[in-house]
C-alpha cells in the first residue's frame, strides 16, 4: 500500500473512532498532498514526494513549537508536539547521528573530497541517497564539520 493510500485509510479509521486530533492532521496532510498533486498535473504524486510533503508539514509543526515555547504559550505546544507525532508515523525512520557520520565519510571518501570547497560534490549525492532519512540541515552541520577538520 502506498503511502498516500495509508493516510486515506488511516483518516476513515481516526473519523470512524472519534479522534479528532490525528483527524484533523491527515486532513492537513491530505489537503498538502491534494494540492502538490493538482500542480502536477491531477495524478498520483507517489510516495516520494508525499514524504517531502510530510517533512515539510514536520518542520512546521517544529518550528511552531519552537516560537510558542518562547511565547509562554503551552496548550499551543501540546496540540502542535501531538500533531508532529503523528505526522512523524508516517515518515521514514530517520538516521542516528552515528550513521549520518558513516554516510558523509563514505560520501566524502567517494567523491575524494579534501576542504570545505569541496561541499557541493559531497553535499548533492548525499542528500540523494539520504532521501527522507536526514535532516538537511544536520547532514550540512556534519558535512561542514567533517570537511574543516
Amino acid at each position: 500500500m502506498d503511502l498516500e493510500t495509508k493516510i486515506e485509510e488511516d483518516l476513515k479509521d481516526a473519523m470512524r473512532a472519534g479522534d479528532t486530533a490525528r483527524k484533523n492532521t491527515l486532513r492537513l496532510i491530505r489537503a498538502a498532498i491534494k494540492n502538490a498533486s493538482i500542480e502536477a498535473g491531477g495524478g498520483p504524486i507517489g510516495d516520494p514526494a508525499v514524504v517531502a510533503i510530510l517533512q515539510k508539514q514536520a518542520k512546521q509543526r517544529a518550528d511552531s513549537i519552537e516560537q510558542f515555547e518562547r511565547a509562554g504559550r503551552d496548550d499551543l505546544v501540546t496540540a502542535e508536539r501531538e500533531e508532529l507525532a503523528i505526522i512523524g508515523e508516517y515518515l521514514p525512520r530517520q538516521l542516528s547521528d552515528e550513521e549520518l557520520e558513516a554516510a558523509v565519510h563514505a560520501q566524502i571518501e567517494a567523491v575524494g573530497a579534501t576542504g570545505i570547497a569541496d561541499i557541493g560534490r559531497v553535499m548533492g549525492p548525499l542528500m540523494n541517497a539520504l532521501q527522507g532519512t536526514a535532516d538537511g540541515q544536520r547532514v550540512s552541520e556534519i558535512v561542514r564539520r567533517t570537511l574543516a577538520g
